[in-house]
């Protein structure tokens, strides 16, 4: 027994021993591998770099802005659709339904509050409210078990929303019989009236038809948003004829191309209608009816659509009642009117193939305009019939078919024909654009096309300045668009101060400063030749300069002075920006929310964009490609990747998609984009824990 007693007193010996020793071990490893807590008033700080292409063989680099951080819940509502819109309805519809989805865009669950009695909703147009709930199923329909929030009679709350979670909010009405066609019925969730477009995620200010959150221990506060969705009232059939067509001058005895077009710009689909004097079997189609116009014939050689048909009577036969007939007569200067049948109907929203069709001046007056007037013919669905809604006012020149009226049936819209002038007076026209598109237009008028290149700066922020001077040389485009031969001068209109502008017509051989300088440029009839322009900037100009550097040539005509184009060549110091910023997000209970302790999250922005400029049509832009953009915690000026430790959720994100790899023991990530168009804009976000 005693024995026993001993080696029982042992055994709980040796048990207290070996916990001591486990407790011991714990403290000690406790201490090893702890993260070192890093020091107030450490400076931490960051900048990216970037590589990218312009896709001409062009390789650049470029640095963005260095961010230094000193080492909070954020309260966030989002309804959308903003400015939204739903299927078209018809007068006395009933339970029409419009969905709205209401985000918690904050940063912690939070609940949102609509008003009492369906204060939150606003409906406009003629239209009655009929329900609206929280879809609390989901089901996108109205069920028993959803929340009212029309006949309410207190403010309701809905339930907690997580983070970038969501409730969807279903509002019905019922249109009005007498509701007018094309009249809009419109149904606003919130009253925001600030952060248009979206008027999202504002601060709330408790006005009458609020929806907003509920938590108000945020370091921003409770916020609003709004939505709206609008839905047209369902119109009928409506055609619209186009016609493109040179607009002069052009030359006596030329010929003159015209294209055709008929779309359906209403709600419902054209049917066929039926020409009373053609031959059965070709008669009964949707019609583009296109004269001949007054000094003109038909030009030989052309093939038209099958189903075409022709026409001799004069243009002073309205066109419903002329003679056709599927063959052309063997003399075209008879022919006044040509028909397209485009099909037995258009759907809604359609266009019919656009139909060339020529004719050859015959006048020898140069001073007669050339009056082109079409028309195009169909029915509806309940049977009226309905012309062209081109609405362009219709000459005396042209085939008498001025003043349609079809007794303002229901559904039908009246239209005039189309008209286009070809002015054949005799002067000068030109046109000066990017390589081989002459005719750019830019984003206002064809005076501001444009070609955009650019010069890489490697190194150097936004806003620095250039090191050295640098040339690039810049090809465009003169055409000359008047009827006859022309002399055009070259001029410089404008350029930054201390630019060096000059150019070459001989392909690069010789060039003439036209700082001071013009150049005159001999061009034949029709013909387009490309110069060179080659653009100097000096040293000291700024980095990435939002707009670029435009320089502006003239080419103006000797045979009409007052004739002229002109084209911007825009020199770019770097296209891709970046800017960088940081916030502090202190969720670990010490210091304020924006505090940067131990513990909390520094989330890195970079706002990237190719400032290089768009719009118009035909220019020369810069999309740039194959952008790399490194973040380095360890590569100077950084000095995050010992301070901070990398934060896998949320994971670090592209705005556009790009491809992010992180290594180098998670101190380094590399975001690789594949395109980016001007004016277009990318952010690349992480996130460090400050250790």
């Amino acid at each position: 027994m005693k024995n026993r007693l001993i080696s029982s007193k042992g055994n709980k010996l040796r048990a207290a021993r070996f916990l001591a020793l486990l407790a011991f071990c714990a403290l000690f490893f406790s201490h090893t591998f702890a993260q070192t807590e890093t020091a107030g008033g450490t400076q931490i700080t960051n900048q990216a770099s970037a590589t990218y292409s312009d896709g001409s063989g062009n390789n650049y680099s470029t640095v963005s802005n260095t961010v230094t951080v000193t080492v909070a819940n954020v309260s966030g509502l989002k309804i959308t659709p903003d400015a939204g819109t739903r299927a078209a309805i018809v007068p006395g519809q009933q339970n029409v339904l419009y969905t709205f989805r209401v985000t918690n865009t904050g940063n912690f669950s939070d609940q949102v509050r609509f008003l009492a009695n369906g204060q939150s909703i606003q409906l406009s147009g003629a239209a009655t409210l009929a329900a609206a709930v929280i879809d609390v199923d989901g089901s996108g329909t109205i069920n028993g078990g959803d929340t009212n929030i029309l006949t309410n009679s207190s403010d309701v709350i809905s339930a907690l929303i997580a983070q970038n979670g969501y409730i969807d909010v279903i509002v019905t009405v019922n249109v009005n019989s007498n509701a007018s066609p094309s009249s809009t019925i419109s149904v606003q969730l919130g009253d925001t009236t600030t952060n248009s477009p979206t008027f999202d995620n504002q601060a709330a200010n408790n006005s009458a038809r609020e929806v907003r959150t509920v938590s108000s221990s945020s370091v921003n506060g409770v916020r609003e948003a709004r939505g709206d969705v609008s839905a047209t009232v369902d119109t009928d059939a409506q055609l619209r004829l186009n016609l493109t067509a040179p607009t002069g001058p052009v030359a006596l005895g030329s010929t003159i191309s015209y294209g055709w077009e008929v779309c359906n710009t209403g709600l419902r689909a054209v049917q066929s209608i039926t020409l009373p004097n053609a031959p059965a079997g070709s008669n009964t189609g949707v019609f583009i009816i296109a004269p001949v116009p007054i000094g003109t014939s038909l030009a030989a050689g052309q093939t038209f659509p099958a189903g075409t048909l022709y026409s001799t009577s004069p243009l002073t036969t309205t066109p419903l009642n002329a003679v056709y007939t599927t063959t052309a007569p063997s003399d075209l200067s008879t022919v006044r009117r040509v028909v397209f049948n485009v099909g037995a109907t258009l759907a809604v929203g359609a266009c019919s193939a656009t139909i060339p069709m020529q004719v050859t001046i015959t006048t020898t007056d140069a001073t007669l305009d050339i009056y082109e007037i079409g028309d195009t013919f169909g029915t509806t669905t309940v049977g009226s019939q309905i012309t062209d809604q081109s609405g362009d006012t219709v000459s005396n020149a042209g085939d008498g078919n001025a003043n349609f009226n079809e007794g303002n049936q229901p559904g039908n819209v009246d239209g005039n024909g189309i008209q286009q002038i070809t002015t054949l007076t005799r002067s000068g026209s030109v046109l000066i654009g990017p390589l081989n598109n002459a005719n750019a237009v830019g984003p206002t008028s064809n005076n501001d096309d444009y070609t955009n290149r650019s010069i890489s700066v490697p190194g150097i922020e936004a806003g620095g300045a250039t090191v050295s001077a640098s040339s690039l040389v810049f090809t465009n485009t003169i055409q000359n668009t008047g009827n006859s031969n022309d002399t055009f001068t070259l001029s410089l209109q404008s350029a930054p101060a201390g630019f060096t502008v000059e150019i070459s017509l001989d392909g690069g051989t010789n060039y003439t400063t036209v700082t001071t300088n013009t150049l005159n440029l001999p061009l034949s009839y029709g013909a387009s030749v490309n110069i060179l322009v080659r653009v100097t900037v000096p040293a000291g100009s700024t980095v990435l300069q939002a707009g670029g550097f435009p320089v502006v040539i003239r080419s103006t005509s000797t045979l009409t002075p007052s004739a002229y184009n002109e084209t911007i060549d825009r020199f770019y110091t770097g296209v891709f920006r970046m800017v960088k910023s940081a916030t502090v997000i202190n969720g670990t209970g010490v210091g304020s929310p924006t505090d940067a302790v131990p513990g909390a999250d520094i989330e890195y922005t970079i706002n990237y964009t190719n400032i290089s400029s768009t719009g118009g049509t035909g220019n020369s832009q810069i999309t740039i490609s194959n952008i790399v953009i490194t973040e380095d915690g360890n590569a100077a000026p950084n000095n995050w990747g010992t301070s901070t430790t990398h934060v896998a959720s949320p994971a670090p994100s592209d705005s556009r998609g790009g491809s992010i790899v992180l290594s180098n023991s998670d101190t380094k990530l590399v975001d690789t984009v594949p395109t980016l168009a001007p004016q277009t804009s990318g952010t690349f976000v992480f996130r460090r824990r400050i250790k």
